[in-house]
């Protein structure tokens, strides 16, 4: 999970020991369940602990909303689990091999939470974070929630390395629960874990964050990813090309992130004057841009269910993407556009498609708001992970 890297790396204020915030008392949470709407109580002193990176991408930008929405409604601290830096080489794995180390002796150090929330990817984070799972369980006794990102994690669970397919059963079989992002990643990890332990939870993003321009009417595409090949970086920067011939002067496209393919975007930005490349951006210049657009753009090869899609419906935007892993199952006929990853004519195709059809294009726009508000919005994951943690909560 690598999606709103376009914007400034998060850090968490880590908690290495025994301290948290955000404590929520009995009495007090009688009012917030009326006030939320839910219907689950934890126990005074329930504390959870979210394992996880606190500097990066994704993963921690999740984390970071995660525990700024929880901490009025229950005690949480976040463990920070470390991660390699970037780049490759002995040096970097000997670099992630230790801080990973070093973030187990501190994790075994600390008291024992009530429940502990481990975050995922795949590959060495998966494999360092299993390790977590298997002191929970089986060292403090106390119940775990795995929530898988990643969008290799299909490739990862499919391998056939009987080794590795082993350490996974492991994992999966000391988890309590196991938290994944769409039906279609449910699937995909039930061929490892037992389905009954696997819960559906998309992604989430603040809708009130975005203040879409009611007022803007020339149609605007906005590209806000890493600028990295699996994000379809070439095959986007060939279809504004080619809608550049088709319709001069008659759309603009914002493109905003940084990453080994910037040389391609500053190329088509050099050579296109309907192209602005914003480089690197921060987060609240990422929402104005979003906020400013008609259409979210996302050709990508691989993706688990892509936060900054999300954020782009926040914006009230169209969205135009491909129909890998949990895409298609947030964006229909009256959301978007889908193409097949990897075909710049099919996605010109479909740019021009919602260029030259303003109806279609706002009707989309307010349907992916609505969509954000209603089924993607932090509010409602909150309470469903507040009803998760109260049915692993023990007396």
């Amino acid at each position: 999970m690598s999606d709103s890297s376009a914007g400034e790396t998060v850090r968490i204020e880590a908690v290495s020991g025994g301290s948290t915030d955000g404590v929520r008392r009995e009495d007090e949470g009688v009012a917030a369940s009326e006030r939320d709407g839910a219907t689950t109580h934890l126990p005074e002193d329930f504390e959870v602990l979210l394992v996880g990176p606190t500097h990066g991408g994704g993963i921690v930008s999740y984390i970071t909303e995660q525990r700024a929405r929880l901490r009025d409604r229950v005690s949480v601290a976040v463990h920070d689990s470390g991660a390699p830096p970037a780049g490759s080489g002995i040096r970097r794995a000997l670099y992630g091999l230790v801080t990973a180390l070093v973030a187990l002796v501190r994790f075994a150090t600390r008291s024992p939470p009530s429940l502990v929330h481990v975050h995922t990817s795949h590959r060495f984070s998966f494999y360092r974070k299993g390790l977590y799972v298997f002191f929970a369980r089986y060292v403090w006794n106390v119940p775990v929630l795995l929530h898988v990102h990643g969008s290799e994690f299909d490739d990862f669970v499919r391998t056939e390395a009987r080794l590795v397919a082993a350490y996974q059963r492991a994992v999966f079989g000391a988890c309590d629960e196991i938290v994944v992002l769409s039906e279609k990643w449910k699937d995909i990890v039930a061929t490892r874990a037992p389905r009954s332990k696997l819960r559906v939870l998309p992604n989430a993003v603040d809708p009130e964050a975005y203040r879409p321009d009611p007022t803007a009417e020339e149609p605007h595409f906005v590209f806000v990813s890493n600028l990295i090949e699996r994000k379809g970086v070439t095959e986007f920067a060939s279809a504004v090309e080619r809608l550049a011939e088709r319709h001069p002067d008659e759309f603009r496209v914002s493109v905003a992130g940084d990453g080994p393919l910037s040389d391609r975007i500053e190329r088509l930005a050099a050579t296109h004057e309907e192209v602005a490349y914003h480089g690197y951006v921060s987060e609240d210049r990422k929402r104005e841009l979003l906020a400013e657009g008609s259409v979210f753009v996302l050709p990508t090869y691989a993706e688990g269910l892509p936060i900054a899609m999300l954020e782009g419906m926040a914006g009230a935007n169209a969205i135009v993407s491909t129909g890998v892993a949990a895409i298609p199952e947030v964006i229909d006929d009256d959301r978007g556009i889908l193409v097949e990853p990897g075909d710049p004519e099919a996605l010109a195709d479909a740019l021009e498609a919602l260029l030259t059809d303003p109806d279609r294009r706002t009707r989309l726009a307010e349907n992916n708001r609505r969509a954000v508000e209603d089924e993607y919005s932090w509010t409602s994951v909150v309470d469903e992970l507040l009803r998760i943690y109260a049915t692993h909560a023990r007396p």
